[in-house]
Order: C-alpha cells, then structure tokens, then sequence
C-alpha cells in the first residue's frame, strides 16, 4: 500500500455540514488529497469561508445553501454533481436532556437533523452511485455516545444509533455494486458544536482529557483523516464498519 491509495484526482465528493468543524476539516482534506468537493450547510458565510480555505490549498469547491432536512434540496444539490465518488454526510445538531424533560420536539428536530438528514445524503449518494456504477464511498457520522451513553444523551444517542444501524443495512444492501458504506464514530472532539465556553469549556476538555489513554481530546482533523480513509483506495475491503477515533475512551469489541 502506498500514499497513492489516499489520491482522490479526478473525483467527486460532497460533503454536508461543511460550513465549520469536523465537516470543513473533511472538506479541506478531502480537496487535498485531490478531489472537486461539494460542501453542503445552512451556515452560507461559513460555507464562503470554507470554500476560501479549499480554493486557498488549491482544491476546488463548490458551494449548496441548504438544510439537509430539505430532501427536494438536497436531491437538487447532489444531483447537480453529475459524478459522485464520495459522500460525507457529516451535518448535525447537539442537544442534551434528562429522559424525563425530553419533548417532543426535541427529539423530532434531533432525529431530523442526525438521522434523516443523513438518511437522505445516503439515498441520494447511492442512487447516483448506482446510476453511473460508481464504485463509491458513502461515509456517515456516528458518534461515541453509542458506546458509552450517558445522561442526557437520549435524543443525541438515538439517532446516532439509527445512523449506525442505516450503514450497516446500506453497506449489505449496494455492497453487490461496489458501493462502501461506513460511520465514523468520534470521541470529544473540539468543535463550535461542543464548545461550552470559558471555565466550563476547559473543565470539560480537562475531563475528557483524563478519560483518553492519549492524554487530549480530539481536534476535527483527527476525524478528517479517518473520513479521507474511508473515501480512499486504501480502505477498498472495508464496509459496515464503524471506525472509532476517540482517543481509546471506549474500546467495545
């Protein structure tokens, strides 16, 4: 296996949630290693700013305003790629509460946004695989709350197990066409998404920092590189697979 496997030249990716965080570390990276990447977000400056920053490293980017709950959005978006090699659906939303204090709607905008946002960025991804026989890389995002829990995670938890139980179904069901689907499962990582501010902020980065044999928390890049991995020629016999950068905070078999 050489460097050459990570080469994404000549192909296509789309990647939602681009606008910050884990999903602008996925589309720099991925525009690195030589791909024309499709960033998708509602955030429109942060879309610019990530756009900026690719055409900045010399990738090429091209930008969708859109919420990923929008399925008609989406599928216009997606399609618009005409060749789609990859996709990352990377967008979602945080959101804790007791099970006693969970609403209703919270846990309908929760599992719109981290299920069926990712739900449709899969449909659309594969379907267009399929129409152009791509042997493509669908990459989902899961998270460590599936292996550890913990209070006030029921509406975050949930759909990001329904995420996992989605690349697991997907993967049995395109593998046949050459088609790879897998999560990745992140520990704490530090984003706008987790950031608690101040004092609060660093008592629960120190925490975290505690619970990782590697003694830190994570940064959006140690996630882009496994995502870059997952896209790649060098993970051509992985799928169903959740690949777990969380700094060995949770080991399940």
């Amino acid at each position: 296996m050489t460097v050459s496997a990570y080469d994404l030249t000549g192909r296509t990716a789309f990647v939602t949630g681009a606008a910050g965080g884990i999903g602008r570390a996925c589309a720099i990276l991925l525009a690195e290693a030589g791909a024309t990447v499709h960033c998708a977000d509602r955030d429109a400056r942060g879309l610019h700013e990530t756009a900026t920053l690719i055409k900045g490293v010399g990738g090429a980017a091209h930008t969708h305003h859109l919420d990923v709950t929008d399925r008609d959005r989406l599928h216009q978006a997606v399609a618009s790629c005409e060749r789609l090699d990859v996709m990352a659906a990377i967008a979602g939303i945080m959101h804790s509460s007791p099970v006693l204090e969970t609403r209703d709607e919270d846990l309908d905008r929760v599992l719109s946004v981290n299920f069926k946002g990712v739900l449709y960025a899969c449909q659309e991804a594969a379907r267009l695989m399929l129409e152009h026989r791509t042997r493509g890389s669908i990459i989902t995002m899961a998270s460590g709350a599936v292996d550890t829990g913990g209070p006030g995670l029921l509406c975050y938890g949930a759909a990001k197990a329904a995420v996992v139980q989605l690349t697991k179904t997907l993967a049995t069901e395109v593998g046949r066409h050459g088609i790879r689907v897998n999560a990745v499962a992140p520990g704490w990582i530090r984003t706008p998404m987790t950031d608690r501010h101040g004092e609060a902020q660093e008592r629960t980065e120190a925490l975290m920092a505690r619970m990782s044999p590697l003694g830190r928390v994570g940064e959006p890049e140690d996630i882009a590189h496994a995502v870059l991995y997952l896209a790649s020629d060098a993970s051509s016999f992985t799928t169903g697979q959740i690949l777990r950068p969380n700094g060995g905070v949770a080991m399940p078999w």
